[in-house]
């Protein structure tokens, strides 16, 4: 076992071991995710739809190569499905990408420019699933970022060395 010489030097040590295991290295990959249904349709005024979906979506944020899988069920008649933005929830956006709307799970790629990068960071884009019957989108979901925990190590490091601070300082 180490032998430290002062209690300041191990906390020191403690913190530098912390900060390692939870200080998040450069991401190269972004997550996303979308609910999409008929409620959010319309900028939030809703269509009355049953249908839903989901979406789960990657940026690479060095490259700003996008891919995503998006499905759906209880639609007929998809006739578009595109990725819209900037908007918040209650807005309505131009068309950013398009999605391959004649196969169901719709996936792709597709590189992204800074700015539209930037928008989809933001959580202002928003996916929309358009049929005959509702031309302008019959659900829709807001493309949000996943949020990223503390991995185990991290969340076990702290209350570790704490115990071991706390005998070391008993002794």
């Amino acid at each position: 076992m180490f032998k430290f010489t002062s209690s300041a030097r191990f906390l020191q040590l403690v913190m530098l071991m912390t900060v390692m295991a939870i200080a998040p290295a450069k991401a190269s990959l972004i997550s996303f995710s979308a609910a999409i249904d008929g409620l959010q349709a319309n900028a939030g005024n809703g269509t009355g739809s049953l249908a839903t979906g989901v979406a789960n979506m990657w940026l690479d944020d060095i490259t700003n190569d996008f891919s995503w899988m998006v499905s759906w069920t209880g639609l007929a008649d998809v006739t578009a499905a595109h990725f819209h933005g900037p908007a918040t929830p209650m807005q309505n956006a131009g068309v950013q990408l398009a999605l391959d709307s004649t196969i169901n799970p719709s996936m792709g790629n597709a590189l992204l420019s800074n700015q539209q990068a930037t928008d989809l960071l933001a959580g202002m884009w928003y996916i929309n699933i358009h049929t005959a019957t509702y031309g302008g989108g019959e659900i829709r979901g807001q493309v949000l970022r996943e949020v990223s925990t503390p991995g185990a190590f991290s969340l076990l490091m702290l209350p570790l060395a704490a115990l071991v601070y706390l005998r070391r300082r008993r002794q």
